[in-house]
């Protein structure tokens, strides 16, 4: 049944011709001595043979022992390197490095295997999509595998590799066990076995390879079949879409475990390197090149981390440049995931372990570990270290749902009626839906769940004023200008992202005579950040650091909306001098936006 299932999805893919030979007699299986005429016809009934082969006699070990020995030589024999060279004749000569590979050492097949993307003749394509279902069948069939993690296969236990002993579907757990290795490396500050750096680039390449058609990672395959029926039965095998539809039900409730923790490990996978996402690697490629974000001279493991690619190319988006809608599409998606599951952030695991444990365990799925770890940033449940709260703070801007509320699932699902009826006039993912939502916090539209979401959130993108999109671009000339301020996801020790934010205000009520003020629009950005930042201290962090004494000592009891900043208010003579001048320049900023309220807009409406 199940190689049936992977013909049908093999002869979607790919266009049939007339005469191509299916099924036939089968010479000459037990016998090498193949002409190169019989070879590319026979490679079909071959890759059928073994499959069945496997499953019937897979007991047998002299047959999966001969079986084994036979498809290895499918990859080395020169009889089938010399059938490459002559279907794929064209290929080879524009791909320099395929024909610069060694006779007979089996290294052509497996070049022409890792740039089968970029293959456009029928009969070499055909040969070579053949070629790679035999390969990935079995990790030791890989060029070079063996030979890169032979010593962390055995110092990780992830099996025998002794000829014989694990049967083919079995296979697959070898590579599984590596990657879950490599995995668990990257979520432990010291870690006990560390796998060697040639063995991390062959997983990864291994990983890459399999990254368009889910049959060729062994492991996800036989854990997620009956998931794939159920979820994505109608989805078409290749170029990553099952993938994608598996990763888009991972936390639904009927979704099996085995293949719920595959799907994790994948992820974790792409989140180390971008390129074992066949869409977002194919769909992104030009954007990369043209914003220099895989420039040569950065260590590969820093320009490869899926988080260095979204904030590089966030960065193009946020100064105005042009991003195909293709791989904004990938780039969200892959935000989304980020945001959804903590785990995939070995930054949050490294930082976060002791707090998730303590506070936040049981609330894994949909971003709920997540605001969670915000609430007890917000000091609502205790406190959080400095370094995890630096952890969720670089998330955030990783995930930039500042841009689009839908990257947050938890808010999305919070605060959907309310954006269904305050927020309805306004485009569907625009980053004014949580400035909308901030204006109607404390009214009747507002519901308890969305509030704690929004404010949550708030609390971060508070205090980086990169994180609120608007604010940025009207004011990132005035922030270059006055500021001293860098790119978008670029930071300085002198003017940190907190702070930029207070020096936008400071020179907000500057006067004429004073000079170096702010332009027109940047100055109604900076007062509608402050007329939504008064509605809670939490949202100024300037404030809520120089006033905490004093918020303490006169304004304990108040905890209504609003209620703390009119406290201060009241008792301006009395409060320090650092808080007083905070408070005394938001007063002054938050009577201007009254003024024009009350003169201004009734003659704009006229």
């Amino acid at each position: 049944r199940e190689h049936q299932q992977g013909e049908r999805e093999r002869e979607k893919q790919a266009p049939r011709r007339a005469g191509s030979p299916m099924w036939g007699s089968i010479p000459g299986l037990w016998d090498h001595a193949l002409s190169q005429r019989q070879t590319l016809n026979d490679l079909t009934i071959d890759e059928k043979f073994h499959t069945i082969l496997t499953g019937v006699f897979v007991c047998f070990f002299s047959c999966t022992q001969l079986l084994w020995n036979y498809k290895l030589n499918l990859t080395t024999d020169p009889k089938f390197e010399s059938v490459a060279r002559e279907v794929c004749k064209s290929t080879i000569s524009e791909i320099k490095e395929c024909a610069d590979e060694p006779v007979g050492k089996g290294y052509l097949v497996s070049c022409l295997v890792d740039h089968r993307g970029n293959i456009t003749e029928y009969q070499c394509h055909q040969y070579i999509t053949k070629m790679t279902a035999i390969i990935f069948s079995d990790y030791r069939l890989i060029c070079g595998f063996m030979d890169d993690c032979k010593n962390d296969i055995n110092i990780l236990k992830c099996g025998s590799i002794r000829l014989g002993e694990k049967d083919a579907h079995s296979q697959g757990e070898v590579v599984s066990c590596l990657e879950k290795g490599l995995v668990k490396e990257a979520e432990e500050r010291d870690p006990k076995i560390q796998v060697s750096e040639l063995c991390k680039k062959a997983i990864l390449r291994v990983a890459e390879l399999s990254s368009d058609d889910f049959h060729l990672d062994r492991h996800l395959y036989f854990a997620c079949r009956d998931d794939r029926e159920r979820f994505c039965e109608n989805t078409q095998a290749g170029e990553g879409r099952v993938y994608k539809c598996l990763f888009n039900h991972k936390f639904e409730e009927s979704m099996s475990e085995k293949c719920r923790e595959a799907l994790t490990t994948r992820q974790k996978l792409i989140a180390q390197d971008y390129k074992v996402s066949y869409s977002l690697a194919k769909s992104c490629k030009s954007d990369l090149k043209k914003y220099r974000c895989n420039v040569e001279n950065l260590p590969r493991s820093r320009e490869a981390r899926l988080s260095y690619l979204l904030m590089c190319l966030e960065s193009a988006v946020h100064r105005g440049r042009q991003v195909s809608s293709e791989c904004q599409g990938e780039m969200l998606d892959y935000r989304r995931m980020l945001m959804e599951d903590f785990s995939l952030s070995p930054e949050i695991i490294l930082s976060c372990r002791g707090e998730i444990e303590h506070h936040c365990s049981g609330l894994h799925r949909k971003g709920r570990t997540l605001h969670c770890l915000m609430k007890v940033v917000r000091g609502e449940k205790g406190n959080l270290g400095m370094n995890c709260q630096q952890a969720l703070q670089t998330l955030i801007q990783e995930t930039d749902p500042g841009a689009d509320y839908r990257i947050d699932r938890a808010l999305n699902e919070a605060c959907e009626s309310v954006i269904q009826t305050a927020c309805k006039h306004i485009r569907s993912g625009d980053p004014m839906i949580l400035s909308c939502l901030m204006e109607h916090l404390y009214t009747e539209k507002m519901v308890e769940d969305c509030e704690h979401r929004l404010l949550e959130l708030q609390y971060f993108i508070s205090r980086d004023w990169k994180l609120d999109p608007v604010l940025y671009r009207k004011c990132q000339g005035d922030a270059s200008r006055l500021c001293h301020t860098h790119g978008w996801n670029e930071t300085s020790e002198l003017m940190p992202p907190g702070a930029v934010f207070s020096c936008l205000y400071r020179h907000a009520y500057r006067t004429e005579e004073q000079g170096r003020r702010l332009s027109r629009e940047c100055r109604a950005e900076v007062q509608r950040i402050l007329h939504q930042r008064a509605m809670d201290v939490k949202l100024d962090p300037a404030l809520q650091d120089k006033c905490l004494i004093d918020l303490g000592k006169w304004c304990s009891e108040k905890t209504e909306t609003g209620q703390e900043l009119e406290c201060l208010q009241d008792h301006l003579d009395d409060l320090a001098v650092e808080c007083r001048d905070i408070v005394g320049n938001l007063t002054e900023l938050e009577s201007e936006v009254m003024i024009r309220t009350i003169f201004f807009l009734p003659f704009k409406k006229r």
